[in-house]
């Protein structure tokens, strides 16, 4: 089918799936940057500018990437027309001239394939690791075995990031035969379909986001919150596991259909990285979410819980610990009874002390009782609040005592 009719129709459909990628990908990349300046402004509203933490700086960075990445995409399917050194017959490849525009534009596509693998591997990390300094946050004031699980996840991260770029730099040697037309440089030297960048960063992705799921979920269901209460936190704190279906995806379609893989590769590429903006904010995302849509569900997102021992984190994602210098505390005053601040959704954990461990807040009763001990624990109210008294005893002890409720 060589007719002019023929050759226009193709080209028109090849220009119209050009214009789906096109709206797809700057659509992902748009949704993907106004998620993280919500959770930017979900943090500022709880916490202030001042006490932002490092993961909160990290997501920036991501974004960064995540804009290489996009940009790397849109010219290897624009101006590369999808086209690398893979998918060619020994035949095609001898009847090539080095000096055609085809030639020009496969060695342009393969260049580009390298480029966005390294740039790929980079973002994967730089969320994961925001993911894991969030936990750190999330889990603070408990005992180092918790702080311990943390810092392996971030050995795995950086050890699966090195395999990563060790398999993309040294799989091909010479390097040059990433973008080599003829002859033949062989499956580990294409780029777009090369076995073994493939296998590694799915292998990777498989290996770091089942631990970075697993990392806080025994503890959460170990909590004392409602069942429904669970379910939601589970959902967001595993939402990592969009991220392994969209690395399956794209691992199979790549290695299953080698014609389309340079294009395949930055399509599905393109969506794991935006699945994986999305799910390393949404902890910071849903508390604000749940604030905006308590006037539309009223009681049903408040509920009342029994006193737990884990951190309240757990009861408002996206808090989680607090950072020296938060000027929350208040003075003593002449009443009795503790001094009650209620505050908003995602405000609570933040404004607890950073030395204020949460293994050693002690619930405060009141003066009326003083020769009966403090009972021990967190106590969960259905008001959102959190009360810090400075009531000085004669051992010199502050007693604190929290509220919070997720």
């Amino acid at each position: 089918m060589s007719d002019p009719a023929a050759q226009a129709a193709v080209a028109a459909a090849i220009a119209a799936a050009v214009r789906t990628f096109n709206t797809e990908l700057w659509t992902f990349y748009a949704f993907g940057v106004l998620i993280t300046i919500v959770r930017t402004y979900a943090r500022v509203k709880a916490v202030g500018i001042r006490d932002l933490r490092a993961d909160d700086f990290i997501v920036w960075l991501a974004i960064l990437l995540y804009t290489a990445q996009s940009t790397l995409a849109y010219f290897a399917v624009n101006h590369g027309q999808g086209l690398a050194n893979n998918a060619m017959t020994d035949a095609e490849r001898a009847a090539l001239s080095p000096d055609s525009t085809e030639y020009r534009l496969r060695v342009f596509g393969s260049k580009i394939q390298v480029v966005g693998w390294t740039t790929y591997a980079c973002l994967i990390c730089t969320l994961k690791i925001a993911v894991l300094v969030f936990y750190i946050r999330l889990m603070e004031g408990l005992s180092n075995y918790f702080r311990i699980r943390i810092w392996i996840g971030f050995g795995l991260v950086g050890l699966t990031f090195v395999a990563s770029v060790i398999t993309i730099y040294g799989s091909c040697q010479p390097f040059s035969n990433y973008w080599q037309i003829n002859p033949d440089p062989g499956n580990s030297c294409q780029g777009a379909v090369a076995s073994p960048i493939v296998w590694v960063t799915f292998a990777s992705s498989v290996v770091t986001d089942l631990y970075l799921i697993m990392v806080p979920l025994p503890m959460l269901w170990g909590t004392s919150l409602k069942l429904v209460k669970k379910l939601a936190a589970t959902f967001v704190l595993g939402a990592g596991v969009f991220v392994l279906i969209c690395s399956l995806l794209k691992t199979i379609f790549v290695t299953t259909d080698p014609v389309h893989g340079a294009q395949l590769a930055g399509e599905w590429g393109t969506r794991e990285a935006f699945v994986s903006v999305v799910t390393t904010n949404l902890p910071m995302i849903f508390p604000l979410l749940k604030s905006w849509l308590k006037p539309l569900f009223g009681s049903a997102l408040s509920s009342t819980g029994a006193a737990s021992k884990h951190p309240s984190g757990f009861r408002t994602i996206g808090g989680g610990g607090g950072s020296s210098g938060v000027g929350q505390r208040r003075k003593p005053t002449s009443s009795k009874q503790p001094v009650t601040d209620s505050l908003s959704f995602s405000e609570s954990a933040e404004h607890i002390v950073n030395s204020v461990k949460m293994q050693n807040l002690e619930g405060y009763t009141g003066l009326a009782a003083p020769t009966r001990p403090p009972s021990k624990g967190i106590m969960v109210s259905n008001e959102f609040k959190m009360v810090e008294d400075g009531i000085s005893h004669k051992d010199g002890r502050d007693a604190k005592q929290v509220h919070e409720s997720w």
